[in-house]
């Protein structure tokens, strides 16, 4: 069993405005990253084919000469992505992306891509393909859904809490821990897919459990303010230590077997846990103790 020991940290060196200061900022450079993002591309993130329709083939090429210049020549439209299966040489993951409302274009058709294939002396492992319709539909539900489960938690945390700044401190915190993940999901090339919409429905559900347990500690149980902290942290620590070494496992792994849909859910959710860290026991814990010292005197 995993040992996660929680070092105490002297929270009485650092003022609110310290403790809040770091992750505001980090927030604020992820959103600019959004920002920029859409200026250029004209969506906040890049989507997979999914969302915007497309095919996908997966051909094994010969190991002699660069495999990368081989499968653009083989290809009479420009693939979207090409990604190697490190765990199987010679293994590529070939995306081609529709610009077609109603379905994939002419070039980039299931069968005329797997002809073209053969044709270059490929094998071809498997193909599959989304219209475009159905991929914006699927978006349109997917983001909806998130929205959505944001929506009834930040309805819920109020409910519970009752009061302003302990309420907001918890909806902030999760604002943050989606909106970190995804601005590195455009540095790091990850699309938006079903597996990564999965990983942010569940960011916010750690996010809550972590910030939940801290505002429970301070707020409804006895003793001193930094000795709920210390409660608070062995727990929530310790949970979310544990779920970001198991999602580390899981991305190498996944990686290695050139499994895209498992590696990307893990990197997601180790960015977006690794943020929470930082928001509940430094944005959220400023927010709270402002609350106890000073905005309760008011």
């Amino acid at each position: 069993m995993v040992d996660f020991t929680v070092p105490e940290v002297d929270y009485t060196r650092y003022t609110n405005r310290q403790l809040a200061a770091v992750p505001l900022a980090v927030s604020a450079v992820a959103l600019l990253v959004i920002g920029g993002w859409y200026v250029m591309t004209g969506v906040p993130v890049n989507q997979g084919i999914a969302f915007t329709g497309g095919t996908e083939i997966q051909v094994v090429v010969d190991g002699s000469g660069d495999a990368q210049e081989q499968i653009q020549e083989a290809f009479d439209a420009e693939p979207a992505s090409v990604q190697s299966v490190p765990a199987e040489s010679g293994l590529y993951i070939v995306t081609f992306q529709s610009d077609s409302a109603s379905g994939p274009d002419a070039g980039t058709d299931a069968n005329t891509l797997s002809q073209q294939a053969e044709q270059a002396g490929f094998e071809v492992r498997s193909v599959s393909s989304v219209s475009a319709s159905f991929g914006g539909d699927t978006q349109l539900l997917a983001l909806g859904g998130v929205a959505v489960a944001f929506l009834g938690m930040s309805v819920l945390v109020f409910a519970m809490f009752r009061t302003f700044v302990p309420s907001i401190a918890v909806v902030i915190s999760a604002f943050s821990d989606i909106v970190i993940p995804v601005a590195l999901m455009n540095l790091l090339g990850i699309q938006l897919s079903l597996g990564t919409v999965a990983a942010l429905l569940m960011l916010i559900g750690y996010s809550v459990d972590s910030d939940i347990l801290l505002n429970n500690h301070i707020l409804r149980r006895s003793g001193d303010f930094y000795e709920s902290t210390y409660r608070a942290m062995r727990t929530g620590v310790t949970m979310t230590l544990t779920s970001i070494a198991a999602m580390i496992v899981m991305t190498v792994t996944a990686t290695l077997f050139g499994i895209q849909l498992l590696a990307a859910i893990g990197t997601v959710l180790v960015f977006g846990l690794a943020a929470d860290l930082m928001n509940t026991y430094m944005l959220n814990l400023s927010l709270l103790r402002w609350y106890k010292f000073e905005g309760v005197r008011r």
